[in-house]
């Protein structure tokens, strides 16, 4: 078993790529204390449970507008899902920003979660095109849809970005706790 450099929450040898909190750094994705806040804080599982939600109401959505544009029926049913998906997208965000606060100390764009918070707002504002055009009757229900399909397809790289970082902090933790002498 080898022993942890105490400067350093990684193992020697070890690297989580895009972890890094300095550009051109590998460095682990929490520092300790970082680590101990968010094990410790209720928005973790907060978002624990939010994401998996928002996944499933995306994928009844998904399947609404797709169905609307290739049928033409069931427009009220597409809207009324991008209303809850954006609702929960919502939820998730405000929640998101209050654990990244607790956990790094910033509301938003935390080193560690950086481009997942960039990737974040253009998730944002697509689902908020999608409001005003549906609220404001610009466009028809067929460019409403695609660019809710937009805000869809974004999000799912976005879903990607954490659950890549969930991996990364996941091997981070495996390889922090063999590294720990018994």
């Amino acid at each position: 078993m080898t022993r942890m450099d105490p400067a350093s929450p990684v193992e020697p040898g070890t690297t989580v790529k895009g972890a890094g909190h300095e550009r051109g750094n590998t460095r682990a994705l929490y520092t300790a204390d970082e680590r101990k806040r968010r094990d410790e804080s209720v928005w973790t599982i907060v978002q624990g449970v939010l994401a998996p939600v928002q996944f499933v109401v995306f994928l009844v959505s998904l399947g609404l507008v797709l169905r609307t544009l290739s049928t033409g029926e069931g427009a009220w049913a597409a809207d009324f899902s991008i209303l809850v998906k954006t609702a929960t997208l919502y939820t998730i965000m405000i929640t998101g920003s209050i654990w990244e606060k607790v956990v790094f100390g910033k509301w938003l764009f935390a080193p560690a979660f950086f481009w997942e918070d960039v990737f974040s707002m253009l998730v944002l504002a697509l689902h908020s095109l999608y409001l005003i055009m549906l609220f404001a009757g610009i466009g028809s229900t067929e460019q409403r849809l695609l660019v809710a399909l937009a805000g869809y397809g974004a999000y799912v790289i976005n879903a990607g970005q954490f659950l890549w970082k969930l991996r990364m902090a996941r091997l981070e933790g495996t390889s922090m706790s063999a590294a720990v002498p018994a």
